[in-house]
């Protein structure tokens, strides 16, 4: 359902990044952080993911979209993007949920960084064993 401005919200986590998606009926308007998302991703691998939702479900140009996003790094704001555009985008029109699973948007990448461990030099790394 929309909010009281026409908004439909999303939330996105991927790693350590959160993206708040919202969306509404428009002329294809794309921010992220009040920058174009051109401006904001700079690799063209993280722009076409943050995209991805709207290209399979055919809605690039038809929606404004505006994302907050922070935690993490590149890699993982984008993947948070995707995550929260894809939710947004079912809450917008049920319709849109098969193709969206279809293309496994609607999936929460599970992978975190594992932690380190005391005693020894990281996660899975270990000092050098000396016999003598």
């Amino acid at each position: 359902m929309p909010d009281k401005g026409g908004f439909v919200w999303g939330t996105g986590r991927r790693k350590s990044a959160v993206a708040r998606v919202r969306v509404k009926p428009g002329d294809g308007k794309f921010l992220i952080n009040k920058k174009e998302v051109n401006d904001f991703f700079s690799e063209a691998q993280h722009r076409e993911q943050a995209l991805a939702a709207l290209k399979a479900t055919k809605t690039e140009g038809k929606l404004d979209v505006f994302v907050k996003v922070h935690g993490g790094g590149i890699t993982g704001q984008a993947g948070a993007v995707l995550l929260g555009l894809a939710r947004a985008l079912k809450g917008y029109d049920p319709a849109l949920e098969q193709t969206l699973r279809d293309n496994a948007y609607l999936t929460r990448d599970p992978r975190e960084v594992e932690r380190k461990k005391y005693g020894q030099a990281g996660a899975r790394k270990r000092f050098q064993f000396s016999k003598r």
